[in-house]
C-alpha cells in the first residue's frame, strides 16, 4: 500500500522537513523514516500518530497535511 510513505515524502518536500529532523522530534532512528519514505516498510498503523506528532513539533501544518494526505482517496 505505502500511502503513508508517499504522504509523509510529499508532506517532507513542501515543508522542507529532513528526514533526521522528523526522526529526531520522534525519538527514533532516520533509517526507519527513510524506509517509510522510499517505500521500503509502512509504518505499523499505531506509528501513523507517532508520526503526526513528530511533525506536529516541527509545524503543525505539516502534520495536518500528512494526516489530509493519507485520509485522501485521490492518487498523489
Amino acid at each position: 500500500m505505502k500511502k503513508a510513505g508517499r504522504a509523509l515524502k510529499r508532506v517532507l518536500e513542501i515543508y522542507g522537513i529532513t528526514q533526521n529532523r522528523l526522526a529526531v522530534a520522534m525519538g527514533i532512528g532516520r533509517s526507519a523514516v527513510n524506509n517509510w519514505v522510499n517505500e521500503i516498510s509502512d509504518p505499523p498503523p499505531d506509528t501513523l500518530l507517532a508520526i503526526r506528532s513528530g511533525l506536529h513539533k516541527i509545524n503543525s501544518e505539516a502534520a495536518e497535511e500528512f494526516i489530509k494526505l493519507y485520509l485522501s482517496e485521490e492518487e498523489f
